[in-house]
């Protein structure tokens, strides 16, 4: 690629990247997404809650406050049309004293102020009636039935799939190295592939959006990474808590929750701790002790040994903690969707419906497009299918009736289907986030060796090419050249 021209470049591929590419694929225009890593939602959006705020919690007025409610309401549209996986489960903050008792009136009033649907104040009595494994000390609850969750990766393939069949062009592997400004208007981005002109360049990436913004010459803001570390425990657990549990919100975070993920896990975290390292992703002790702490705190009986993996993530928190949505005052077409922490990934499609007015208020023609398909097809996910409706896909396609993930029950006709999607897997972690392959009690000691393979096969390179999910993450050495020791034909 070399000297590429288009309309509108958005930088980053997470779910408020990939949601202004759907919502600018409904016009007229030529969009690329470039995305720095191997697949989209490989940052922010792939560790994170999950959660579909209801939206009481944002101080009304800010673009939090606004674009929750929007994004929330939007959701409940778009999760059909773009096949995601939501469970519109609500949520509840708990109080334990006098003090949260008058927490969650405040958080009552605002949320009523921002125009959240259906809240409700419950007592104990009601409370330990809806959840009895909660402490018995607990004094009553705000309680949200707007609320969700939602499976963050599919959220983020749901999108940008949408917009590719709509006409986006997504380029994986392919960092922003400088952006190209003349008479004080962005012109392209560098790439290492070469400049890709364009009329306007959208901001979204994440906890590099600063980075971003000062390759144009734009200081205005700084994105301060906070550390959020998760505990996920297996199936088994699932039945603990009905619904998203947060208790009462510090300054800082909405605090340690304990909430049942969409696929039917359970999790507790996050909490939240600002670092200095924007790559920092691991997890502590010290970071586990707090979200137990934090968690047995409204839930006393966690079953710690069925936990199957802890993970973290960041949080892209912004100078004066609210969404950064404006053109840039110092290069003219630089559009800014930054410091996009919680409750942006509700607030997602409202910030893309946000950043097309901007675009149009710049002088951005936006002319909509008679083809615009807003459904993606319905996904065929074999676990959840009648045994009717298996035999019948079984008959049509064999590589149905070979079950790859035996945690998870995934066959090979899901993962093959997934490499091949618009937005397709090439790497054992993109299939992971796609078909749940590897999420399961063993975390993927059985299926990992099987999906190296069947990506080896599917995309036509040596299995010593695939990776497990980074640019530089390659599973195997060719200790043998010519001898593939991971194969997925079993012998009897």
């Amino acid at each position: 690629m070399s000297a590429e021209s288009t309309d509108v470049v958005i930088i980053g591929g997470g779910i408020v990247g990939s949601a202004i590419a759907r919502e600018l694929s409904r016009y007229q225009l030529a969009v690329i997404l470039l995305e720095a890593e191997t697949d989209v939602a490989m940052g922010t959006s792939k560790a994170n809650s999950a959660i579909l705020h209801a939206g009481f919690d944002a101080k009304p007025g800010t673009w939090k406050g606004k674009l929750n409610v929007r994004g929330n309401h939007l959701y409940h549209q778009l999760w059909q049309d773009l096949s995601l996986d939501v469970d519109w489960m609500g949520s509840l903050v708990v109080a334990k004293d006098d003090a949260e008792q008058a927490t969650i009136e405040e958080l009552l009033a605002r949320g009523n102020q921002n125009g959240v649907p259906n809240l409700e104040i419950l007592s104990a009595d009601q409370l330990l009636e809806r959840e009895p494994n909660l402490a018995t000390d607990v004094t009553g609850a705000l309680w949200a039935p707007s609320a969700g969750v939602v499976c963050p990766f599919g959220a983020v393939f749901g999108f940008i799939e949408n917009a590719i069949r709509n006409g986006v062009t997504l380029l994986r592997e392919c960092p922003v190295q400088g952006i190209v400004i003349d008479n004080g208007r962005v012109v392209g981005v560098v790439t290492p592939h070469g400049v890709i002109r364009a009329r306007f360049i959208i901001n979204a990436a994440g906890i590099q959006a600063d980075a971003v913004a000062r390759m144009a010459g734009d200081n205005s803001f700084t994105i301060h990474p906070r550390k959020g570390e998760y505990i996920l425990f297996d199936k088994t657990v699932r039945q603990l808590v009905n619904t998203v549990i947060f208790p009462t919100p510090s300054k800082v975070s909405k605090g340690i929750l304990v909430s049942p993920t969409v696929h039917g896990n359970l999790f507790i975290g996050p909490d939240a701790e600002d670092v200095a390292d924007k790559d920092d992703v691991s997890t502590t002790a010290a970071g586990m002790e707090r979200v137990i702490n934090g968690a047995r705190r409204i839930v006393p009986q966690l079953p710690l040994a069925a936990a199957i993996t802890e993970f973290s993530g960041l949080r892209a928190a912004s100078g004066d903690g609210d969404f950064i949505l404006r053109e840039s005052e110092t290069a003219k077409g630089l559009i800014h969707a930054a410091g996009i922490q919680s409750p942006g990934f509700t607030a997602a499609p409202a910030i893309a419906e946000v950043i097309a007015d901007i675009l149009r208020e710049a002088g951005l023609a936006l002319i909509e497009k008679a083809e615009f398909n807003p459904v993606n097809p319905p996904r065929r996910v074999f676990r959840e299918m009648s045994w009717q409706e298996r035999a019948e896909i079984v008959a049509r396609d064999p590589l149905f009736g070979r079950v790859i993930c035996r945690c998870e029950t995934v066959t090979e006709g899901e993962i093959v289907a997934t490499i091949h999607s618009p937005c397709g897997a090439v790497t054992v972690d993109g299939v992971k986030r796609r078909t749940r392959a590897g999420t399961g009690r063993c975390q993927g000691g059985f299926c990992g060796p099987r999906v190296t393979a069947i990506i080896s096969r599917e995309l036509g390179i040596p299995v010593t090419a695939v990776r497990k999910d980074g640019i530089h993450s390659f599973l195997f050495s060719d200790k043998l050249p010519g001898v593939c020791e991971v194969s997925t034909d079993e012998q009897p």
